[in-house]
């Protein structure tokens, strides 16, 4: 069955439809959702809310552009409001530190310890972090995404990027003592 016609039958509420999408787009879905959360359970939590957003929102989806590209901002978008709703990105802008550049021996840190540490981040760090360097926006885009000042959205950055060079730096060093 075609893309096309499972979106639309998922928007008449059709359950088999709508599991045959949810198994289509899970994977990538989920690996947003760790991404942008502080661990695995949260990261559930937000899937369950994001795919029920999708659901909702399915027929709103007018078959231009890609579909895997609409369910994937449906998902942000859906973590990123809770994330406004606890207020958690309103902080006092902040006098900006030049960039941080984090040296990474590829050799000794892997990809999961390094998104272990971008998920201890603070929540207004980490959501800024993964829009600005995983994801592209810039911080104009941030801003308005986040409802925060474009200022804030550097100076987030450039904290999370300090905490995140300093946990790489002790991680180094205590790999060299070993």
């Amino acid at each position: 069955m075609g893309l096309n016609k499972l979106i639309k039958q998922c928007a008449n509420n059709d359950r088999k439809a709508q599991k045959e999408i949810y198994q289509l787009f899970a994977g990538k879905l989920f690996s947003i959702c760790l991404k942008y959360s502080k661990n695995k359970q949260e990261a559930q939590d937000n899937f369950q809310d994001g795919f029920v957003t999708i659901f909702e929102k399915i027929g709103q989806f007018n078959f231009k552009g890609s579909f895997e590209g609409w369910i994937k901002r449906v998902m942000v978008n859906t973590i990123l409001l809770k994330y406004r709703k606890k207020n958690v990105l309103n902080i006092v802008t902040e006098e900006i530190p030049d960039e941080v550049i984090v040296d990474v021996d590829d050799e000794e840190i892997s990809l999961d310890f390094l998104l272990n540490l971008i998920q201890e981040l603070p929540e207004r760090y980490r959501l800024v972090f993964n829009l600005y360097v995983l994801d592209g926006y810039s911080h104009k885009e941030i801003a308005k995404m986040l409802r925060i000042a474009e200022g804030t959205s550097k100076s987030n950055l450039a904290r999370a990027r300090a905490i995140l060079k300093q946990k790489v730096e002790l991680y180094q060093k205590e790999q060299q003592s070993i």
